[in-house]
């Protein structure tokens, strides 16, 4: 398997992965994020396939983080219950994981590519990097609002009050 077919591949393989994520959790917030990362695999998978087939393709600017900023629009209100699912932290925590995966393998692809395919994998390694950049803030923000919450370095004292 050449690169190309590896990289479509690994593509479409992740489109399947987050479409899977997005009916675990129709309930909640996850729900839009995976299905936004889902259409950013297809499309990264689409320019690879017009690539293999010689075809025209558009390396276009992505639109996931104007997108990903909507993520809370139309949001119900908090719920607790018990779950087997993780928690929103630990799936954003895998998804960083997996799109440093994804940086790493089309930087190894890019040192070994022709000239022609250069632009391509370059273009890959940006996006991926864009999509590692927003969940790794999210990761933040939600990891500093467990802290927040969970440290009494950073509640109210009885003598403030």
């Amino acid at each position: 398997m050449n690169t190309l077919d590896y990289a479509m591949k690994m593509e479409y393989d992740g489109e399947k992965y987050y479409r899977e994520q997005a009916e675990l959790n129709k309930d909640n917030g996850l729900y839009v994020v995976c299905n936004l990362l889902a259409e950013e695999e297809k499309n990264h998978a689409r320019v690879l396939e017009n690539k293999k087939k010689h075809l025209a393709y558009n390396l276009h600017d992505s639109d996931f983080l104007t997108n990903a900023k909507n993520v809370y629009t139309g949001s119900k209100g908090i719920e607790v219950e018990e779950t087997n699912y993780p928690s929103q932290l630990d799936f954003y925590r895998n998804v960083c994981e997996m799109e440093q995966k994804s940086i790493d393998l089309y930087q190894k692809f890019l040192s070994d590519a022709t000239e022609e395919d250069r632009k391509l994998f370059e273009y890959l390694i940006n996006q991926e990097k864009q999509h590692l950049e927003a969940f790794e803030e999210m990761s933040r923000l939600l990891q500093n609002a467990e802290w927040w919450i969970e440290s009494p370095e950073f509640g109210r004292r009885r003598e403030e009050y």
